[in-house]
């Protein structure tokens, strides 16, 4: 009760209060002067600090972008926001690449969304199906003023099922809704929705003159978006003549790197181990567009691996097929995005990047982030099958090593050479940089 480091009322304290707090029970005083090295000044500090709850400090990250980008014949300068080294470099690299081959295709298969009511009920499930229309209309109708916009914007409920859930109880039932929310990622306009859904439902139990008493037992227990979005899906591809899929430099034929790039994607199709790497390259490219854009990496990464193991076996969300003469690369996830509304205004650099991609709709940024996606896949598995992953990897990470060391221009440029070719450790670039001091 008396330990110092516990405290009531944090979340109370202003952040001044909350920093002299973490100085004097957690902090020394040099690393204390962090919290405050990356503020910045007037209202846009108090629009970050709004944020998040309990906030202490800014945290920045790298705001790259990536040019070249050829996407349905469109040029884009893509926008990336990520700390791992090579990311941003091999993004570009792929987009240069396929630029002068046709750049990269997109279409968006379908652009539904979930929600689910979770209830109890006493009734029998064979009378769903004839309770259904009456109740749908009875919900509809109470949450209209709740759609109203949203429908004019082309979004709104699309459909209503009724599902049973004996394996989770006899009594078990859920409404599972499907929505369309135009350009706003609209979770909060679906979990309005459900909810108000909810309150009806409880209502319908009460007073419905189609139930009979003993179907008047209802008992709500949630209501809430999926995250889970297999219905809002991209699909983007490459494809060129097998003939001009030459790799300068790499010592592997046009031929040969194109059987070698379509095994290793097939292992990563069949071998859970394999898939897993494969798809987190993937989910770089992708949750950099994320990030850089104020959209929730991670509602997109619960989608797209649950939508990896849909069959029941965890597989690569690329493909790549061959025929006699032609290579193809493609790549079909699940993107639950919005371009409007929440960070994506609030955010500075969000409405930035939306501005470089030139105020895409909702569709137009899912087919740019799953080109992110194939371009970062692409160019993680031509070096894999070709030079190997680490020699671009470790010529950013020597970098990274070499900031760490404070290391002057002069420093850095022998280091450099030093290494080029060689095996970039922290202990051997130490030990470099201090010879030379």
């Amino acid at each position: 009760m008396n330990d110092p480091k516990r405290i009531n009322g944090f979340s109370r304290l202003d952040k001044a209060s909350r920093r002299n707090w973490l100085r004097e029970q957690f902090l020394d005083t040099e690393a204390a002067t962090v919290l405050s090295q990356f503020d910045v000044d007037g209202a846009l500090q108090e629009v970050l600090d709004n944020f998040s709850e309990n906030t202490v400090a800014n945290f920045p990250m790298p705001f790259g972008v990536a040019p070249n980008f050829i996407v349905n014949g469109k040029t884009y300068a893509v926008p990336m926001v990520i700390e791992e080294s090579s990311v941003v470099a091999a993004a570009s690299a792929a987009a240069k690449y396929w630029m002068p081959r046709g750049g990269f295709g997109a279409e968006v298969l379908s652009a539904e969304k979930l929600g689910q009511v979770h209830f109890r009920w006493s009734g029998s499930p064979e009378r769903r199906a004839a309770l259904l229309p009456s109740l749908c209309t009875r919900v509809r109708a109470q949450t209209a003023h709740l759609t109203e916009r949203m429908d004019a914007r082309g979004g709104g409920v699309r459909n209503i099922v009724w599902k049973h859930l004996p394996e989770i109880a006899p009594d078990c039932y859920q409404l599972l809704v499907s929505f369309g929310t135009a350009d706003s990622m609209g979770a909060n306009f679906i979990n309005t929705v459900l909810e108000a859904y909810g309150q009806e439902l409880r209502r319908w139990a009460t007073d419905s003159p189609e139930l009979t008493d003993d179907e008047r037992d209802l008992e709500v227990i949630m209501a809430i978006l999926s995250n889970h979005t297999p219905n809002c899906v991209v699909r983007a591809w490459v494809s060129c003549p097998i003939e001009q899929m030459n790799v300068p430099g790499s010592g592997v034929d046009a031929a040969d790197f194109a059987r070698r790039f379509k095994l290793a994607v097939d292992i990563a199709r069949q071998d859970t181990y394999r898939a897993v790497t494969h798809n987190k390259g993937i989910m770089n490219g992708v949750d950099a567009v994320v990030l850089a854009t104020g959209n929730d990496f991670r509602a997109i990464e619960a989608a797209a691996h649950a939508f990896a193991a849909q069959d029941g076996t965890y597989r690569s969300l690329s493909r790549c097929r061959l025929t006699s003469d032609t290579f193809h690369f493609e790549l079909t996830l699940p993107l639950a995005l919005g371009t409007v509304g929440g960070l994506t205004k609030l955010h500075p650099l969000a409405n930035l990047s939306l501005q470089l991609l030139g105020q895409p709709s909702a569709e137009e940024l899912m087919c740019v982030m799953a080109a992110a996606g194939l371009a970062q896949n692409f160019a993680a598995l031509r070096s894999l099958v070709t030079t190997g992953i680490q020699k671009g990897h470790m010529k950013m990470h020597l970098q990274n090593i070499l900031s760490s060391l404070n290391a002057t221009t002069e420093e850095r440029t022998q280091a450099e050479c030093h290494f080029n070719g060689k095996t970039v450790s922290h202990h051997a670039v130490r030990a470099f940089v201090e010879s030379m001091r």
